[in-house]
């Protein structure tokens, strides 16, 4: 690949788009073939979780929804009705939360995969001029292991509050639009500040202090995320280009601010 002909992005960082992030990877035949493995991998994961998750939460209704009531009489009927709704209710209910807990679990175990897919996007990106953090090994593994741990327990927390705010009038769904947003270019930003070792703390600390380029990362995977059922196999799908996505957009704003910093000097 000829990195000349990527954009070198001073201060102010320069937007990169989508399609050019696509088109990174297509250029490189190690981001592709990394790509492809981490989706058949984050696909396995997720069904495997899902049918696992399913299992359990359908073991713990015992014979309840097998066990049909008598639809006869006013009172019979109303007891059908009554159980078909649960019943429904329920199974969409059960599904909805088998998927999501599943695409956190796929997320946890894949995170060293999807670090070393965007530590090569720095690589191939920056060129002679990449600098290079913590050696992979199997500490940095876990670690790495352990900050997915981590941000799905987060994931979590967002779910709740987001629930919360979806019974606010008005702006409730607004609102959950912006958290589930924000907490995808979490996930995303995640990767190139693994290789960093930064906390928690910092990475949320960035989200705030770029909160516009922020939401334009998040904004796509968060329309994805709204399809129903299909979702999870959606951002499995745009999981490598939005990780490369993002970490060229993490590499240019950090440079700025590295080049900034150095001419105030």
């Amino acid at each position: 690949m000829n990195n000349s002909s990527i954009p070198r992005i001073s201060a102010p960082a320069k937007w990169i788009p989508l399609s050019y992030s696509f088109t990174f990877i297509l250029r490189s035949k190690r981001l592709m073939a990394w790509s492809a493995f981490l989706i058949l991998m984050t696909m396995a994961f997720t069904w495997a979780g899902y049918l696992l998750t399913v299992d359990f939460v359908d073991s713990l209704t015992g014979s309840f929804f097998l066990a049909q009531p008598e639809a006869a009489g006013i009172w019979g009927w109303t007891k059908y009705v009554g159980w078909v709704v649960i019943k429904w209710l329920f199974l969409i209910i059960s599904r909805i939360v088998a998927f999501y807990l599943a695409f956190l679990i796929a997320y946890t175990l894949s995170s060293p995969g999807y670090v070393f897919l965007s530590t090569t996007t720095e690589k191939i990106h920056a060129g002679k001029d990449f600098e290079p953090d913590t050696a992979l090994n199997i500490k940095g593994i876990l670690i790495d292991l352990f900050e997915g741990v981590k941000i799905a327990g987060f994931g979590i927390l967002v779910t709740i509050a987001a629930l919360v705010a979806n019974f606010i009038p008005g702006i409730g769904q607004v609102v959950v639009f912006l958290l589930y947003t924000y907490y995808s270019t979490l996930m995303f930003v995640d990767y190139p500040t693994s290789r960093r070792r930064w906390s928690l703390g910092q990475k949320l600390n960035w989200l705030r202090s770029h909160s516009t380029p922020s939401f334009r990362l998040g904004v796509f995977p968060a329309l994805v995320s709204i399809v129903p059922v299909l979702n999870i196999f959606l951002m499995a799908i745009i999981f490598p280009l939005m990780t490369v996505h993002s970490t060229l957009n993490f590499a240019a704003i950090e440079e700025a601010k590295r080049s900034k910093q150095q001419e105030k000097r």
